[in-house]
């Protein structure tokens, strides 16, 4: 089967990527990771205008009710931008598990949320600005209060401990929204590693030593072409997973996807990390941004572990 993006979809991956162009985004993630959220509100805000946030809430409660592949697309975008806030939370999970108006603020990028699903998502993002706080066990909700804050290794994801509170119903569906969260973080780890080695090539061509520029060399060359076709062979295994919707199959092939896009991204961030030399561990550089996100997002919506031991036991 030959599966390509129609206009329609290029045109809104596009539509996203000249708007996150357009705003400072390393900036609004240092400002979250500080606290200060006003900067990623404001692009949550721009983002909602053309329509992220409602790209999977039904459409009886003003959403657009996107399949899958619009989903990946946007996050693809999100995860490339480094841009801050509770996305895969808000746009991704949080439709899949509530059936309510509650929604329509969600579509129209009015509320917030952060859902914890022990164990794999055993903590809250972004807790202290989130306006709808979701605890799932089982096929039960919950909701929960922001406890103790968590440090983590990417600042702009701010994690708290989740102190449970009243029984809020039952989940529409918890298997999808897992399935979704896992699907939207191996996204974002693809567009992060897409950014990792498109950052690398260029400064590669424009860096010198010994009076030619590093990306001549063909060990440097060699490096960058292990990135890219990591990254290329993950792609597919995403897409596939996105169009797997209602399938038996899904499970096995979300979890492919995430440890495909997540080996990817790694291998795209070490490389950045060594082609860049000492630049890449300085604060100032926008590298560094990249390599604490996908160091965050590998163990984001299940580990590693956890989901190759699904596509094992899917094969066996």
């Amino acid at each position: 089967m030959r599966f390509a993006l129609s206009q329609e979809q290029q045109d809104f991956s596009a539509t996203l990527d000249a708007y996150l162009s357009s705003v400072d985004t390393a900036a609004a993630a240092r400002s979250w990771a500080s606290g200060e959220h006003e900067p990623g509100l404001k692009i949550w805000r721009g983002l909602a205008e053309v329509g992220v946030t409602a790209l999977t809430v039904p459409e009886r409660f003003d959403g657009i009710g996107a399949d899958a592949v619009e989903l990946v697309l946007a996050f693809e975008r999100l995860g490339y931008h480094v841009v801050p806030g509770p996305w895969v939370d808000t746009a991704a999970v949080l439709p899949a598990l509530l059936e309510d108006e509650l929604l329509a603020d969600v579509a129209a990028g009015e509320t917030l949320a952060s859902i914890v699903a022990p164990p794999e998502v055993p903590y809250a993002l972004d807790a202290d600005v989130a306006g709808l706080r979701v605890r799932v066990q089982d096929s039960g909700l919950s909701v929960f209060t922001p406890g103790r804050a968590l440090s983590s290794v990417d600042g702009a994801r701010r994690l708290f401990t989740a102190e449970p509170g009243d029984p809020i119903g039952t989940a529409a569906d918890p298997g999808r929204a897992f399935d979704l969260g896992a699907l939207a973080t191996a996204a974002q780890l693809l567009g992060a590693g897409q950014w990792l080695l498109d950052s690398t090539v260029a400064y590669a061509r424009q860096r010198k030593q010994y009076g030619r520029e590093i990306g001549q060399y063909q060990a440097v060359k060699h490096l960058l072409a292990d990135v890219a076709t990591k990254l290329e062979l993950a792609r597919p295994l995403l897409y596939g997973a996105a169009i797997a919707e209602g399938t038996p199959t899904r499970p096995r092939d979300v979890s492919a996807a995430k440890v495909a896009a997540a080996d990817a991204a790694h291998l795209a961030a070490r490389t950045g990390l060594q082609v860049h030399g000492a630049i890449g561990y300085t604060d100032e550089h926008t590298l560094g941004l990249r390599l604490t996100k996908v160091r965050a997002l590998v163990s984001a919506w299940g580990t590693q572990a956890f989901h190759r031991s699904r596509v094992l036991e899917a094969l066996v």
